[in-house]
């Protein structure tokens, strides 16, 4: 499977780049590939590197001005010319996403594929790596949105949330039928 993980570029404390770790870990074993931004910094470089020493494949989607902070041992590393292009890049080669801890880039790219499932244009299973209870505020939000009427769908079908990340691969693998 062809697993995205939205998730920071920034070096962060353990308490993140553990089950960061783990999670790529559990992804390479898994004989999965890690669709990702790319870069070589920070978390987006620990998951890559769990992923990597277990065995994994790495299929990189960077951007013209992150160029320079491109993975250099990907398998595989595609330049898109901007932030668009490049999540849709991440979304058409992804069999499935998973939301890990990160700031205003990562919010985006979370928000545009719960968006793309509410309206249907995508089956893609998601999950919500709540690292930390990183994302605790984040699903009482979507909570209210769902209780208050704002989304179309129940929550359950848009997102799913693991506080673990052998959680986060187990529902993965179950709902694309490989578990």
């Amino acid at each position: 499977m062809n697993i995205c993980v939205f998730l920071s570029a920034a070096d962060l404390d353990e308490s993140y780049t553990g089950p960061a770790k783990e999670f790529g870990g559990l992804l390479g074993k898994g004989g999965h590939t890690l669709v990702w931004g790319g870069s070589d910094t920070g978390l987006m470089k620990v998951v890559a590197d769990g992923v990597q020493e277990s065995g994994g494949r790495l299929l990189g989607v960077s951007v013209d001005f992150l160029a320079a902070k491109a993975r250099a041992g990907a398998d595989e590393m595609v330049i898109a010319k901007d932030l668009a292009e490049r999540k849709r890049l991440l979304l058409e080669k992804a069999d499935a996403v998973v939301i890990m801890v990160g700031g205003t880039g990562t919010l985006d790219e979370a928000t545009e594929i719960l968006e793309l499932k509410k309206h249907g244009h995508t089956d893609k299973p998601v999950v919500l790596l709540n690292t930390a209870g990183f994302y605790d505020g984040l699903r009482e939000q979507f909570r209210r949105m769902e209780d208050e009427g704002f989304l179309p769908r129940p929550l359950t079908e848009l997102v799913f949330f693991a506080e673990e990340p052998v959680g986060a691969l187990a529902y993965l693998e179950e709902s694309r039928g490989i578990a």
